[in-house]
């Protein structure tokens, strides 16, 4: 997405050559351009399945706008900036976009949206006319092809090369692994779309920040001299170099200030304010009489000298350095002491933890928060996990927890939903997103359609999921969406925490881990385990959240409902429960 800052015409006067092409400005109103993204590695065109704004609806940044059908998915398209829908330019299902091609205008906050997209509808069949900077080329004679930073994920603005698995001068086939880049989300694996020979590698392994639609590489046809193709070179024409016969500057020689030798002792047992007088004044202490305890000098006794004697403060002035009589160079100390710094470290933030803090304050700031807590005990739970691992299938206590989450959202599906235009949306199917830690931030890789697998499937997703996603091979329908999300500490000795809900969803699961304690009924040991609910509290009251960690805890100590099929009994009826 494009967008035409408020200050343009500021730099009009530099000539019309500083806006890119491919900007449309607008004389009377501002306005951003939606462009069909690139939202996979090889995707040249889409599909707009769905527009989920109208015109005129009012769009917030974060706001999915339409459904787009890529070469290998359906992907929600959001927008980085808020304003109004002007103009929707290509409408559902008006066949393949080219990537780049304007389908949507957002009028600014402030502007007539109709203005803008009545002006938009306009000139949609005219061409743009701006002067735009002609690419400069450097290098050889063969002329090549240059190989952007795609956008991997609509979120992402820049991002980072990992890895390279060409090196200058190798062939490529269509579909090789050109290279590994690391979003906003994760590390994306780049595709080349056409066959040819990896020419020249613009962009080096570790390069972070670089924008989407930067040339990283350039590549040429077979039987082509790939050493000899031409570099593009980007940015503006550069400015001639004038040389400049440098003269000597003369040093100017500073009057000498001769200083005021003002020789002055602080008096024992005397306060700072009075030492300070006593220097401000050039006053002997011996010429004052204190009155002080012991006669020690105070304040007050210097100041009534100083109005006796009208006595005015005497300027110290410090005398400057001596100046070279010659600017002679000073040649620098080969040893360079480098004072360490103490008491804090700086660390750079990766791309994803910049998106997962952004995001997370926004949820924070928009979803009022309400919390519901429940303590189960997970005999049962450990007890079915070994019959679990005797017969070959080594589950965990978190898989037994997915499978509760999901069966318990069939129960309670209120809380199985979406929150689009500040409306909740029933989800079709219950996809449970599970936090996974790695080193470049936390990512929720997401079980799909979890109430309707088995324990021991949804330990194999969870395993393989997790492990790609710590190599950062997650793909990109792999960690966007879900329904619901859990995260679990269990296994880093926290008993219990809250979490932030992971929008758009309404919900989340924060589980701590198991703890023995002595049941106060029985006065035997048990192993109990705490699991908070932080839920949107816009659209889910605490009964409905306590509706839902019911289930859940029955679920968690009666496990062998997780397989039952839906049973009326588990889900406690409120109004019968009041009557009772």
């Amino acid at each position: 997405m494009l967008r035409i800052c408020k200050g343009w015409q500021n730099a009009m006067h530099l000539g019309k050559s500083v806006l890119p092409s491919n900007i449309h400005t607008s004389a009377a109103c501002l306005s951003v351009q939606l462009k069909m993204p690139s939202l996979s590695p090889t995707m040249s065109e889409g599909t707009i399945v769905k527009w989920l704004k109208n015109e005129g609806d009012r769009v917030e940044a974060g706001d999915v706008v339409c459904d787009i059908q890529t070469d290998k998915a359906v992907v929600s398209m959001e927008v980085d900036d808020e304003g109004i829908l002007a103009k929707i330019i290509k409408p559902a299902d008006s066949g393949s976009i080219k990537v780049g091609e304007l389908i949507a205008v957002v009028a600014e906050d402030g502007e007539d949206w109709k203005e803008i997209g009545s002006s938009t509808a306009s000139n949609t069949d005219e061409p743009i006319s701006s002067t735009s900077v002609e690419p400069q080329s450097s290098g050889g004679t063969v002329a090549g092809t240059a190989v952007n930073m795609p956008s991997l994920s609509p979120t992402m603005t820049e991002g980072t090369i990992v890895k390279w698995y060409k090196t200058e001068g190798e062939a490529v086939g269509a579909g090789d692994l050109l290279c590994d880049i690391q979003t906003d989300k994760a590390v994306v694996s780049m595709e080349a779309d056409d066959e040819g020979i990896l020419a020249k590698i613009l962009i080096q392994e570790g390069a972070s920040g670089i924008q989407v639609g930067t040339a990283i590489a350039v590549m040429c046809e077979e039987g082509e001299d790939w050493k000899d193709v031409i570099i593009p070179v980007e940015g503006k024409v550069a400015e001639p170099v004038i040389e400049v016969e440098s003269k000597p500057a003369s040093v100017p020689t500073p009057s000498v200030v001769t200083a005021v030798s003002v020789p002055f002792i602080h008096p024992e047992k005397t306060g700072p304010a009075t030492a300070l007088l006593l220097s401000q004044y050039n006053i002997e202490p011996s010429k004052v009489t204190g009155s002080g305890p012991k006669g020690n000098l105070v304040k007050s006794d210097v100041m009534n000298y100083i109005e006796q004697n009208k006595l005015t403060a005497v300027s110290q002035q410090v005398p400057l350095p001596e100046v070279l009589s010659k600017a002679e160079p000073v040649e620098p100390s080969l040893t360079r002491t480098v004072k360490p710094r103490v008491g804090y470290t700086d660390m750079e933030l990766t791309n994803m933890r910049k998106v997962i803090a952004k995001r997370l304050t926004d949820s924070k700031q928009i979803a009022p928060h309400g919390y519901s807590s429940a303590t189960a005990s997970i005999d049962q739970v450990s007890k079915l996990r070994q019959e679990y691992i005797r017969s070959g299938f080594k589950v965990s206590i978190n898989d037994f927890v997915v499978k509760a989450v999901a069966t318990a959202l069939q129960y309670v599906p209120e809380l199985n939903v979406n929150i689009i235009d500040d409306t909740p949306v029933s989800m079709p199917n219950i996809d449970v997103s599970v936090a996974v830690a790695t080193d470049a931030g936390l990512i929720t890789p997401i079980i799909k359609d979890a109430a309707n697998k088995l324990v021991q499937e949804i330990s194999a997703d969870v395993k393989e999921l997790a492990g790609r996603a710590r190599e950062n091979k997650l793909k990109l329908d792999e960690f966007q969406g879900g329904t619901f999300t859990i995260s679990n500490l269990g296994m880093f000795g926290i008993t219990e925490f809250t979490a932030i809900i992971n929008a758009p969803q309404a919900a989340i699961l924060a589980v701590g881990g198991g703890r023995t304690i002595i049941n106060p009924d029985t006065m035997k040991p048990e192993t109990i385990m705490t699991s908070t609910l932080s839920f949107d509290r816009r659209f889910i009251d605490e009964a409905l959240a306590a509706d839902f960690m019911a289930v859940y805890k029955t679920l968690i100590e009666r496990p062998e409902l997780l397989n039952a099929g839906y049973l009326p009994s588990v889900r406690t009826d409120r109004v019968s429960a009041q009557v009772q």
